[in-house]
């Protein structure tokens, strides 16, 4: 393009040409899904007869529905201890593996390793490493002498899978933060060792506000994560009738759903959730504004 990026002439019917694949699929997968559970979160639906319209009914039962406030909870006591999990060990795990130690490829394939790992082969492997009776936990635990704990029990539940979903996050927290430190000039370093700077100054003065921006990615990623959890909670705390020990949101749209054929409720608790995220990014991009450092 001879003016920059921006297209001229033909070069406008090309480029929305290549373009339009991408917005067709983008329009009828995303939009067309979001209008889609709109409109049924004002129906009554069993999926096997007609949806009858029902206004605001799904709404009002939600707020009524005490299960309801009891998964936006969850939600939230879950996402306040993911993110911070995740962005912290991730963060200093990148920080490790930044450092050119030997072995370390070994490593970085290590700590990959989760996130593409299926989810029920990973969740089969921490039922054995939780389980009450033969868990590998409980039994280094009354090797010490100590009570076995049920960690799938519903007052260990959230703080398990909570550990689970951070463990499965590492690696690719690790690759967003690792790409943000290969950014820091070398030079910044050596005129701070020049001045003495030792290596937390240089971490808090230097490394710290120069990946901001990989800080803020991985926060708001980590967020939208947190709210779609549901893997790894369905394969570890599911009980019968399709309950759970940690009935998060998207477990319950689920059970909703699957369970209740209440597909008219569980859009309505789908678009709940969307509001909900859509609060929350809005909430981020305005700190993005007054926290978030672009060199």
């Amino acid at each position: 393009m001879e003016a920059g990026l921006k297209p001229l002439g033909r070069e406008k019917f090309w480029l929305w040409a290549m373009l339009a694949p991408t917005l067709f699929g983008l329009f009828f997968s995303a939009f067309g899904s979001l209008l889609a559970t709109l409109a049924l979160s004002f129906t009554r639906w069993d999926l096997l007869t007609p949806p009858q319209w029902a206004g605001f009914a799904n709404y009002i039962a939600l707020f009524k529905d005490p299960k309801n406030l009891t998964s936006l909870l969850n939600t939230v006591r879950f996402t306040a201890m993911y993110v911070p999990g995740v962005v912290i060990v991730s963060l200093l795990v990148a920080v490790l593996m930044n450092r050119g130690l030997k072995g370390i490829s070994f490593f970085r394939t290590a700590y990959y390793l989760p996130a593409v790992t299926s989810a029920v082969a990973t969740a089969l492997v921490w039922q054995m490493i939780y389980g009450k009776d033969t868990g590998i936990l409980n039994y280094l635990l009354e090797s010490l002498g100590l009570q076995p704990v049920c960690w799938l029990c519903t007052d260990m539940a959230l703080y398990s899978v909570v550990i689970v979903n951070i463990w499965g996050a590492i690696g690719e927290g690790m690759i967003i933060f690792l790409a943000g430190l290969t950014t820091i000039p070398r030079e910044y370093y050596e005129a701070a060792e020049m001045d003495g700077a030792k290596g937390l100054q240089k971490f808090f003065r230097i490394t710290l506000p120069l990946i901001t921006p990989s800080i803020f990615f991985q926060t708001l990623i980590s967020t939208i994560n947190a709210f779609q959890a549901y893997d790894y909670i369905y394969m570890l705390t599911r009980r019968g009738q399709g309950d759970s020990s940690v009935p998060v949101v998207v477990f319950s749209i689920y059970r909703n759903a699957w369970h209740f054929s209440n597909y008219g409720g569980a859009s309505a608790q789908a678009i709940e959730l969307t509001l909900i995220v859509a609060a929350l990014m809005g909430l981020y991009l305005w700190l993005e504004k007054r926290f978030v450092v672009y060199e």
